[in-house]
C-alpha cells in the first residue's frame, strides 16, 4: 500500500464507517453554491451561520460529513464541530463526496 492510497483510503473508510452509523451529510457551501447543486437529503448550513447554529447540527444526534467545493471550508466546519463535541469528519468537495454514496 502506497502512501497515497493510506492516505486518502483513511479518509473513504472514515467516510464509509460514518455512513454506516446513519451520518448527515452537512453542506457548508453558500446559498448560492447550494442552489447550483447539492447531495440529495443533506442538511444546507453556511459555513458564516455554523457558529450561530451549532444547536441545529447537535440536535440531530448523529456523526457528521461536512462537505463544500474543494473540502477547505468543510476541514474548517468539521475541525469547528469536533471541538463542540460533536462528531465530524470532513467529507471534502460536495461532487467528490456524492460519488462515493
Amino acid at each position: 500500500m502506497g502512501l497515497l492510497e493510506f492516505i486518502f483510503g483513511a479518509k473513504k473508510r472514515r467516510i464509509k464507517d460514518y455512513l454506516t452509523r446513519d451520518a448527515v451529510i452537512l453542506d457548508v457551501r453558500t446559498q448560492k453554491e447550494w442552489d447550483n447543486g447539492h447531495i440529495e437529503n443533506s442538511v444546507h448550513i453556511p459555513l458564516n451561520e455554523l457558529n450561530n447554529r451549532v444547536g441545529e447540527v447537535k440536535q440531530l444526534n448523529k456523526p457528521i460529513i461536512t462537505c463544500c467545493q474543494s473540502g477547505v471550508r468543510s476541514a474548517k466546519a468539521a475541525k469547528f464541530l469536533n471541538l463542540n463535541n460533536i462528531e465530524a469528519t470532513n467529507g471534502g468537495g460536495w461532487l467528490s463526496l456524492k460519488s462515493k454514496l
